[in-house]
């Protein structure tokens, strides 16, 4: 798999994802002999086979044998390391590795890697059961010896236990693998700010320099005269054939077909997303953001742009918020292959009825339609702000049921990660909101959610999915070594506010400690 998977299909070729697999790794050693060696061989690769062929896996599981010696995993984790393919491994102890043997290998090892607890057999034979079977399947007693050293060593991982033919198993190794690839997506990748920083505005801004050590991508500025140059370079007919899209993709309105009273706007804003897209590609850039306060050059906020680039695997977060735009970029490679969709989002208003309290989210365009219940409409209204023409912009409700918000946030001293688990609902209908919307209620409920959004700090800006899941991003905070709060049916505020202050001691001493 090497493209984003999309909801509303799309003329536009997907967001190329560089190839990336996961690696499965048996520890033994020689106590045992040749021939229990062989078996051992053999079962790992079957177990490896079984990972592979999972439907509940994304990636290539890729078996790489048994490690016996010091040597032959340090020299593994070497290769893992610098093998651009390598987006984190597996780990499974046979029989009884001993654990002195992984130090050298684990202490120098970059890649994320999962602890697969389990065994080759599913039930034991009773009758037979000897002590050449508890030799050779001692899992129960390698993999304890492995967590002993992974635990001294201090090493962030996820530990999966359960019979390797388990489905349960095959889909936790999948949320941590989705998490793997994300961040192996991460690494090295740009993003580009168009303009600045919304003025006065304080959780979109951040510091970038911690932003690219703690998570591997790159945002840097660019005048958005230099976007309007890419604009102005599209022409008539790539104007007309991306017409032609939006024609068969999308319910366009009349005024903006070939012929109606509007149709120049739908081509500026084809015009925009020529140019957009343009720039994004020759830059290698895997999402952007913009801000309506700086349009210089454009004569429309990039909404349909926005939308249809988000379609297509891009990041994306608005007036300046860059760790947006990284961060639903990498739920977009989460959700890889998933169905449900995921997009940009901000907590708009409120429904505060008695008993039925709800949030509506929106933005003031860009919303993804991967999340939409029907095909979108193309249509032109006034913005209101920035002072620019009328905009096009995709319009439609979204899709109902599970979903997590997802904000990210920097607090100075750390990088936090906040997910609220909620259920998107139907909803009246809203004739005079001329954008893309969801509606949704809060894990526990609304009020305990919303006072805990905020004690947390949470962001106004997220990333909203009904593809990805809690675990997911559980993971994906392990891996990057980054703070996890989460807000769900179990959530009480004065337990939540005591571990946010647990978690500020936590995180200072832990970062004391790995200085």
């Amino acid at each position: 798999m090497t493209t984003l998977a999309q909801t509303v299909p799309q003329a536009q070729a997907p967001v190329h994802l560089a190839p990336a697999e996961v690696w499965f790794v048996c520890g033994s050693q020689h106590l045992y002999g040749p021939e229990a060696l062989e078996q051992v061989a053999e079962h790992a690769a079957i177990i490896g086979q079984a990972l592979n062929e999972s439907p509940s896996i994304p990636l290539e599981v890729v078996t790489k044998g048994v490690l016996t010696t010091p040597e032959d995993i340090r020299r593994l984790c070497r290769e893992a390391d610098s093998d651009p393919k390598c987006a984190g491994l597996v780990l499974w102890m046979h029989t009884f590795s001993p654990s002195k043997m992984w130090i050298g290998g684990l202490s120098t090892l970059k890649k994320p890697f999962a602890h697969l607890h389990t065994q080759f057999d599913r039930e034991l034979p009773w009758d037979s059961l000897d002590m050449d079977y508890m030799n050779l399947n001692q899992s129960a007693h390698g993999d304890r010896e492995a967590g002993f050293l992974h635990t001294r060593l201090r090493l962030e991982r996820k530990v999966v236990v359960g019979h390797w033919s388990d489905p349960e198993v095959h889909a936790r190794l999948g949320s941590w693998a989705r998490a793997a690839w994300a961040w192996h997506d991460l690494q090295g990748a740009k993003f580009a700010r168009f303009g600045d920083n919304m003025r006065d505005v304080a959780v979109t801004e951040g510091d970038k320099v911690s932003a690219e050590m703690r998570f591997g991508f790159a945002v840097n500025a660019f005048p958005v005269g230099d976007l309007a140059e890419r604009v102005n370079a599209a022409t008539e007919g790539e104007v007309d054939a991306l017409i032609q899209t939006y024609l068969s993709e999308y319910e366009v309105a009349t005024e903006l077909q070939p012929g109606g009273e509007r149709h120049s706007s739908l081509r500026d804003g084809a015009r925009i997303e020529l140019g957009l897209r343009a720039f994004l590609e020759e830059g290698g850039f895997k999402g952007f953001t913009d801000n309506f306060q700086d349009l210089h050059g454009l004569k429309q906020l990039p909404g349909l742009a926005t939308q249809r680039l988000m379609a297509d695997g891009y990041g994306f977060g608005g007036e300046g918020d860059w760790k947006t735009a990284a961060l639903v970029r990498a739920m977009k490679v989460m959700a890889q292959g998933l169905e449900g969709g995921t997009s940009f989002m901000e907590d708009y208003t409120y429904h505060l009825e008695p008993g039925n309290h709800q949030v509506l989210g929106a933005h003031m365009l860009e919303v993804c339609p991967t999340i939409a219940a029907s095909k979108p409409r193309l249509e032109v209204h006034p913005l209101g702000i920035g002072g620019k023409e009328d905009p096009v912009r995709l319009v439609f409700d979204a899709s109902v049921g599970r979903a997590i918000n997802v904000s990210l946030m920097d607090l100075g001293n750390r990088f936090r990660f906040l997910v609220n688990e909620v259920e998107a609902v139907d909803h009246p209908e809203l004739p005079k909101l001329p954008v893309a919307r969801a509606v949704w209620e809060c894990q526990p409920d609304f009020k305990t959610a919303c006072a805990a959004w905020i004690y947390a700090g949470g962001a106004h800006h997220t990333g909203y999915s009904s593809a990805v899941t809690t675990e997911m991003i559980e993971d994906f905070a392990a891996i990057a070594g980054v703070e996890l709060v989460v807000i769900d049916a179990h959530t009480r505020l004065r337990e939540f506010r005591q571990n946010l202050r647990l978690n500020d001691l936590y995180y200072v001493l832990a970062q004391g400690l790995r200085a």
